[in-house]
């Protein structure tokens, strides 16, 4: 069986944390808030192959109000989530992700980010596209208060 799963994730930029997206540490750009590393692109593809899976989300798994999770690898998180994954029955197939921010520029590192899901998610290099987007000035996002990211998954049963 193959399966699709949507996710997206939100975060206000924080100056006082470093900015890491997909596992890469981006320099020269504020971080993210959240109550771990604010990786907001593994948050958002632990909720598509999660949501694909039928098997929740990232905050069911790793709420945020749990000291255990404080500051927590978000890296880590989307291992953990191939885990409960394929204790679901399933395998990821492969991942698109959409960053949706002024800045930083994504192209730069859009390759790093897409090697280092791969790695995570056990998955061939060319699996994982991640591509940058940007609002056009438009919103919150185009005045430069936080970033949004879009992911979909696609995930198929270990007996498909």
């Amino acid at each position: 069986m193959i399966r699709i799963g949507v996710g997206y994730d939100s975060h206000r930029f924080d100056p006082s944390r470093p900015m890491v997206l997909g596992g890469i540490r981006i320099p020269d750009s504020p971080g993210l808030s959240g109550h771990s590393d604010g990786d907001a692109v593994a948050h958002a593809v632990i909720d598509a192959i999660l949501g694909a899976a039928s098997a929740g989300n990232v905050g069911s798994h790793f709420p945020p109000g749990e000291e255990e999770w404080k500051g927590a690898d978000s890296m880590d998180l989307l291992r953990r989530s191939v885990s409960i994954l394929q204790e679901a029955g399933y395998e990821p197939s492969n991942i698109d992700v959409v960053v949706v921010t002024e800045e930083p520029k994504i192209g730069p590192v859009s390759q790093a980010m897409a090697l280092a899901l791969s790695d995570a998610l056990g998955i061939p290099e060319g699996a994982c596209s991640v591509k940058g987007k940007t609002n056009e000035g438009m919103g919150w996002i185009g005045a430069g208060e936080g970033l949004a990211v879009h992911a979909v998954a696609l995930v198929v049963s270990k007996d498909f």
